[in-house]
């Protein structure tokens, strides 16, 4: 499942021109076609004369055109081969696609003159993803929040006394300055948001919202919000970015700012899979989005390795997706994962991938097999810190991976509040209040103070708004010690440091006072 912040929901912390031009300008950062590429003809002749085969699972697929193929000629060779086109993207040049044929990746990768690469999205048949909290949500009880607002001071929110990751990263200061602008929008691309939550409907943005299970846009109203039976992972993560100060409950990082939903975990499974990852960031990118969090890894494999014909086609489906809605103005916000990998090692054990199957352990080196979208050029990478200020015990880390921190709260962490709970709280479904812990959690703390840096700076493009969180992040040294799973301090000797960056912090925790300022 996609890592909201790790494997499981338990673990994870533009000007129409002709098509052949178009894609010539947007797909410039990819490889030439070989040289030695056989013709078109030579293939399409002989797929055109056998009927493909439809005895195998039906399994989507996403296809990636070559720079100066057409999406037409793509879609035609996608139906001789013996599959049906679900939806294409012209602006990067990705055909997703379902297929029954067992040898469809194989006959489509032969035309060399069309694809540069093809792969199955997922090794399980399609049926009815992953997120990265670590652990389950534990409800704010009754009498916690009456505690709570009982010892709440004016101006503050009524469970604000409880929300020590605010104060971690001086949000709360920095919302005497600024609350952030209704002309910002985070797009949240999880598990759907509920609107309706009181914290969060005065922020919704209906009009950029939508469910992109599938891989094709759905925007009927409430579309996007949760499952009956799904996760809450979405909806907490929404009120961590945007909860409204309007006297009820939380209040969010940047309170002003608008808040999207764009719904990509499959039901029953919460699986997040590539044809909906795309769809969400070319959605937020044509939306007018300013900043995506993205609290997960794209399912099945926690780590993509480019050697393997399948998973290459989803980094470049994803990698074409994140850079063109950077083009379009989108930064976009990832949690580093719960599983306490060193992302910047030399080789790390996988032993849950696929994850929509019986996994297959094996041993993979990090820069080659990248956790998608964490490693993705372009992209924040986030990692998770407590109250005391350590690296939460699940975060994964890394020299020159990590680029900052933020507060994703840390059950052996516990902070002088009124709930003495280390753990993050915000919103959950049904008008309720939780606390959840992982890298999914940290990552909106991040997206919030991107907001406000882009309600401050709204000319400024998404490397500058990088460049900028991390320029005023506050820097962190290497601790002595840290907190392990089992609650123990031990020896911080995973931590490594070089010009002005570790690999548990990057370059600090962010600070969203100096954002405002």
């Amino acid at each position: 499942m996609a890592q909201l912040g790790s494997r499981s929901p338990e673990r994870r912390g533009r000007l129409a021109v002709p098509v052949g031009l178009a894609l010539t300008a947007s797909l410039a950062f990819l490889p030439a076609v070989a040289a030695s590429a056989a013709p078109l003809g030579n293939t399409a002749g002989t797929a055109a004369t056998a009927k493909p085969d439809t005895t195998g699972p039906k399994l989507s697929y996403v296809a990636n055109l070559t720079a100066y193929a057409s999406v037409k000629a793509a879609k035609k060779a996608v139906e001789r081969a013996g599959g049906t086109v679900v939806t294409s993207y012209e602006q990067i040049g990705v055909v997703v696609a379902h297929s029954q044929n067992p040898d469809f990746a194989k006959q489509l990768r032969a035309q060399r003159s069309l694809f540069v690469s093809v792969g199955a999205t997922r090794t399980a048949p399609l049926q009815t993803v992953a997120t990265t909290e670590e652990g389950t949500t534990q409800k704010l009880s009754a009498a916690d929040a009456a505690k709570a607002a009982a010892t709440a001071t004016d101006g503050q929110e009524p469970l604000e006394p409880n929300q020590w990751d605010l104060r971690a990263i001086k949000a709360d200061q920095a919302h005497k300055i600024n609350d952030g602008s209704p002309d910002v929008t985070v797009g949240v691309i999880d598990t759907g948001v509920d609107d309706t939550h009181p914290d969060l409907a005065p922020n919704f943005s209906k009009g950029q919202s939508a469910n992109c299970v599938g891989g094709v846009a759905d925007t009927t109203d409430g579309a996007w919000r949760p499952y009956p039976d799904g996760s809450d992972h979405g909806t907490h993560v929404a009120g961590t970015i945007a909860a409204a100060r309007n006297g009820i409950g939380v209040a969010g990082v940047a309170p002003g700012v608008k808040v999207a939903a764009i719904k990509v975990s499959e039901p029953g499974t919460s699986l997040f899979f590539t044809e909906a990852v795309v769809c969400g960031f070319m959605f937020a990118a044509e939306k007018g989005i300013e900043v995506t969090n993205n609290s997960y890894y794209v399912d099945p494999w926690l780590y993509n390795c480019k050697a393997d014909d399948d998973q290459k086609a989803l980094v470049e489906a994803l990698g074409r997706a994140t850079k063109y809605a950077e083009r379009k103005g989108v930064l976009s916000v990832a949690s580093a994962g719960n599983s306490n990998h060193d992302l910047a090692s030399n080789a790390i054990v996988d032993d849950t991938s696929p994850d929509d199957a019986t996994p297959v352990p094996r041993t993979i080196d990090p820069h080659v097999c990248l956790d998608i979208p964490t490693q993705l050029p372009g992209v924040v990478t986030v990692s998770a810190t407590g109250d005391q200020g350590f690296r939460s015990y699940y975060s994964s880390f890394g020299l020159g991976v990590v680029d900052v921190a933020a507060p994703g709260g840390d059950k052996w962490q516990v902070p002088a509040t009124p709930d003495a709970n280390g753990r993050v709280l915000s919103t959950v479904p049904g008008g309720g209040y939780g606390y959840k812990q992982g890298t999914s959690m940290a990552g909106p703390h991040v997206a919030g103070v991107a907001a406000l840096l882009k309600s401050a700076h709204p000319k400024a493009t998404p490397s500058q708004l990088q460049a900028m969180l991390k320029a005023q992040a506050t820097k962190t040294a290497c601790p002595e010690k840290v907190y392990d799973a089992t609650g123990a301090l031990v020896a911080a000797t995973t931590c490594q440091s070089r010009w002005g960056q570790t690999g548990y912090y990057g370059y600090g925790v962010v600070d969203a006072l100096k954002a405002v300022k």
